[in-house]
């Protein structure tokens, strides 16, 4: 089994803003987005760029994976954020508005040219009408070393002010969306996080689309505000129930009268191989999430 990442929480931090960087070395998230485009104003992009890579250099963030949200390719200020971006060595870099996987090779490819360290991924905000269509191809970018590609971040607002989607609870305009783009992440291997809850102080809207997100098959959640993060490391991690029957899977097909059979019987109920792999990686989580 590959290495695993937990990435239950992933807190945008705006990059001109110099205090809320400084917090974020402190904030319980696995990933630190640090933001160069939305949450920055026009006049605010350069110091936020020199802010957010000089903050990153000078470390501090601990186990939090540090990723820079940089401005849209063909944006004034997209070249400049991708080399000052590359040289801060970030662990990814985020590209809004991927609509085709040939903006990520161009992405990979410009990188590629600066020099930038091979280790630095590059992840992609599925957030047009264009990407949802063509979603299965971006994600089999993966296959193209030059692009880099390593996760799939929904950008539900976004896809809402394109579409004119209406956000309501159970999110039925966005299920088809989020689960297409789901199973392209899927089949190609990459991880995928869902949008963000607008709605700060309604916390049991939010807890409520943790867990559909979460018993969709999502990764993780993007997150606006510090005070989400507590429950979106709750809900993304497996709780002591699942640990346990995980636990009883894998112990059961270790013992020796089972070896080489594809189903047993366990507690009366019939279990196979891949319960014992999703077993495993369910106690993989939990012990990265605990490292």
């Amino acid at each position: 089994m590959s290495t695993i990442r937990p990435r239950r929480s992933a807190l945008y931090m705006p990059g001109s803003n110099a205090r809320a960087l400084e917090k974020a070395r402190e904030i319980a998230a696995d990933v630190l987005i640090l933001d160069l485009e939305d949450a920055v104003a026009p006049d605010a992009k350069a110091t936020a760029r020199e802010q957010v890579c000089a903050a990153v250099k000078a470390g501090g963030y601990g186990r939090r994976e540090l990723v820079i949200r940089v401005n849209g390719v063909g944006t004034p200020w997209f070249a400049e954020d991708l080399a000052a971006a590359a040289e801060a060595k970030p662990q990814a870099i985020l590209i809004p508005k991927v609509s085709a996987p040939e903006t990520l090779h161009e992405v990979g490819s410009q990188l590629n040219g600066l020099w930038a360290d091979p280790a630095i991924a590059v992840w992609a905000m599925i957030e047009t009408p264009l990407a949802i269509l063509d979603v299965e191809r971006i994600a089999r970018a993966v296959r193209d070393p030059v692009a880099r590609l390593a996760c799939f971040v929904m950008g539900t607002n976004d896809l809402a002010k394109e579409t004119r989607a209406r956000f309501v609870p159970g999110r039925a305009p966005m299920l088809p969306w989020l689960t297409g783009a789901l199973l392209a992440a899927r089949a190609h291997g990459i991880d995928i996080l869902d949008g963000v809850y607008n709605d700060i102080k309604d916390e049991a809207g939010f807890l409520a689309e943790c867990e559909q997100g979460r018993d969709l098959g999502f990764d993780g959640r993007t997150l606006i505000h510090p005070s989400q993060v507590a429950v979106a490391n709750a809900v993304f991690a497996p709780d002591e129930a699942e640990l346990t029957k995980a636990r009883a899977v894998i112990a059961a097909f270790d013992l020796p009268e089972n070896a080489g059979k594809g189903a047993i019987q366990l507690d009366g109920r019939m279990v196979e191989l891949l319960h014992a792999d999703m077993a495993r990686r369910t106690v993989a989580l939990a012990e990265a999430i605990a490292a």
